[in-house]
This record gives structure tokens, C-alpha cells and sequence, in this order.
């Protein structure tokens, strides 16, 4: 782990590049300005971009961080909740950019999770044919992932991410500090996350959250830093190796192509975070379905979702139509989706031959079962 001059952890991403940027660990806003003061953009006018659960929280803190005298800093709050996630948000914010004579050399700044980031990150794109911004991820899924790789974007008519654009921040900040304010079920949404990374990269990784578990689930900040630093060391490599997901970067989607399917037919009242547990567990059936994993090693995976708080089975779903939403997923190619599945724990790979047949079978293990209690 990286230490700078004034004691923060901090990781380089796509280092010696012209996208590179760092991730910076802290307990506190104390050190946003002088890390944002650091980098060669020269900008005077920053725009603050929030939502409705994290303004109230963090915004004017945020704000007075950066209020110096060389700097003017405005905000402008978005409705919370994915359902929000639309080209009329990122609209919204284009016409108070414009009402606010926000110009080329102004920076978007993204406090928030995950819908925030993207959204932020798609206007911060397409803004003037794009200007600067940054990540100041507040929730653990924002933190170990989201706010990472550059990915940016809203959905569409229901269908997730499926406007969007690669486009990498300046800086992400991340106060851990913060998550000691993140409710229990958005805690453990972004968990499922840092599993999926363990599960497709570092299986050493994957043992040392099972060994720690008590520390992660009381939210010890040493130990939140660390797993944390890993889980984005484990996306900035893959990131780096194929920034615009022709290959290697696909193996980020475990757990996903289902998951995905699964969020959308229940409307979003699920987070993402238990929909990608759910598509874990699927995807994890499949392989052991495919000799890829013996049954034992597909039983583990599964249940060590359930002491983080995640699920491992769904109620009241249309397998069929679930299904008919994972060909219309951005990850389906010429009616094939591209399936990532697992060898062993840490050893994900790429499958085009998954079959609906195979899917259908995952589905039905995930279906919540009465008479299984």
C-alpha cells in the first residue's frame, strides 16, 4: 500500500498514463482540497453533485472542505434511488450546469454511491464534450467498485447501464469513515462486491474475508482500509488489462448477467448488491452443474454469502422472463451472452455456451422454496 506525503493510503490506477488516476484512503475530508489543489487542472468553479439520502449527510461538509478562497463551489441534488438513473437526471443537471455558467474548465464532483457516480460520470462525459470530475464514493459498493474503471452511464427504458460511456475520473476519495452511517442492507449490497472479487481473482483474498469476517461486519477502519486497497487492487488490474471490456474485464460481470435480469424484473425493490449475491449463487450452480466445481465447493460459495448479510434465494420471480432479460443485457452478443463462471475459487473465465436450459436449472435452485426451510 501506497503512502503519500501526508500519511494517506493512496493507489495508483493506470499509472504513467494520460488517464491515470489515484484512489486515496481517509478517515475525513480534512485532506479533499489539497489532494484536488495537487493536480494540474487549474479549476475554479466546482459543482458539487449529490443525492437526496446523501446531501443532507455530507454535502456541507464536503462543501466547506473546498470553499477556499481560489475556489467557487456550488450544489445541485438529484432524487436518490435507482429508478433515477435516466437520461432526464443527467438532463436535469445539464440545464443547471448551463443556468450556472459551468464551462470546460469547471470540475464535477460525485458524492454518493454508485448511481450518483455513474450519472455524475456520464454528464462529467458528454458535458461541453466532456470536462474533469471526481469520485467521492460514500457507500462500500461506490467504494470497492463502482467508482473504479471509468465506467459511467444510466439506464434505459428499465434495461441497466445500457447508455453509457468509458470515462475515468481525476481522483477518487474515499472517507471510510463514512461507512459507519451506511444502513445494514446497503452495507451488505456493497459486500457482495468485494466477494465477487475474491471469487474471480485472489482466492487468499477471498479466506482472509471469511477470517476477518467479525471485523468487516463491525466496520473496524483498519480493516475496512485493507479489504478496501485489495478489492480495488483486484479491479484496477483487470482494468488496466483491458480498459474497454473486449476480454479480460468481462470477468468483473460474475455474478451479474443473471443478477441484473433478477433487479430489473423485481423493479429494483432488490439492491444491486443482493442481486449479484443471487447471480453468484447461479452462476456458482452452473459451474458445479458443468464439472467445473465439486458440489462441496459450490455449496461453500454459496453459503458464505448468508453471515454477510446477503441472500441466496429470491421469491416470486418468472424464471422465463428472466431469462428472456439476460439476452437483452448489453452483455449479450448476437443472442449469445457471454457467461463468466468459476474453476475454483479465484479462477474465473469466460463461457459463450451456457444454455437457457442451464440458466433455468440455476433459477430454480435460487427460487425460494417453502418446504426447503
Amino acid at each position: 500500500m501506497e503512502n503519500s506525503e501526508n500519511g494517506l493510503k493512496r493507489l495508483s490506477v493506470n499509472k504513467d498514463h494520460k488517464s491515470a488516476y489515484d484512489i486515496v484512503y481517509s478517515d475525513s475530508f480534512d485532506h479533499l482540497y489539497d489532494e484536488i489543489s495537487a493536480l494540474p487542472g487549474g479549476w475554479k468553479k466546482i459543482a458539487i453533485i449529490t443525492d437526496s439520502n446523501v446531501g443532507p449527510l455530507y454535502a456541507d461538509a464536503v462543501c466547506a472542505a473546498l470553499a477556499k478562497q481560489d475556489l467557487s463551489v456550488g450544489i445541485f441534488t438529484i432524487p436518490a434511488g435507482e429508478e433515477n438513473k435516466t437520461l432526464d437526471t443527467v438532463r436535469s443537471i445539464y440545464s443547471w450546469l448551463i443556468e450556472n455558467h459551468y464551462d470546460r474548465k469547471s470540475l464535477l464532483v460525485s458524492l454518493g454511491g454508485g448511481v450518483t457516480g455513474d450519472i455524475t460520470g456520464f454528464a462529467a462525459a458528454t458535458f461541453l464534450r466532456g470536462i474533469d470530475f471526481i469520485q467521492i464514493p460514500t457507500t462500500l459498493l461506490a467504494q470497492a467498485d463502482s467508482s473504479i474503471g471509468g465506467k459511467t452511464g444510466v439506464d434505459f427504458d428499465g434495461y441497466k447501464n445500457m447508455v453509457g460511456a468509458f470515462y475515468m475520473p481525476r481522483l477518487v476519495y474515499s472517507n471510510v469513515s463514512v461507512l459507519k452511517t451506511l444502513d445494514g442492507r446497503q452495507f451488505a449490497s456493497g459486500f457482495a462486491e468485494i466477494m465477487k472479487h475474491g471469487l474471480i481473482r485472489d482466492e487468499n483474498y477471498y479466506e482472509w474475508l471469511i477470517d476477518n469476517m467479525y471485523e468487516i461486519r463491525e466496520r473496524d477502519p483498519v480493516t475496512l482500509t485493507d479489504m478496501l486497497y485489495t478489492s480495488n487492487v483486484i479491479k484496477k488490474n483487470i482494468v488496466e488489462a483491458d480498459p474497454f471490456e473486449k476480454k479480460e474485464r468481462m470477468l468483473l460481470n460474475f455474478g451479474h448477467t443473471l443478477g441484473h435480469a433478477i433487479e430489473k424484473y423485481k423493479n429494483f425493490s432488490l439492491t444491486h448488491g443482493e442481486c449479484v449475491a443471487l447471480g453468484c449463487v447461479a452462476a456458482s450452480y452452473i459451474s458445479w452443474k458443468k464439472d467445473f466445481l465439486s458440489m462441496e465447493e459450490y455449496y461453500e460459495i454459496r453459503d458464505m454469502f448468508v453471515p454477510f448479510g446477503l441472500p441466496i434465494s429470491v421469491e416470486d420471480i418468472d424464471i422465463d422472463e428472466i431469462i428472456d432479460l439476460a439476452h437483452s443485457d448489453k452483455k449479450s452478443v448476437n443472442g449469445n451472452i457471454n457467461f463468466i463462471l468459476i474453476k475454483k475459487v479465484g479462477k474465473a473465465f469466460i463461457s459463450t455456451d451456457v444454455t437457457d436450459d442451464e440458466m433455468r436449472a440455476a433459477l430454480s435452485e435460487i427460487l425460494y422454496k417453502e418446504d426447503a426451510e
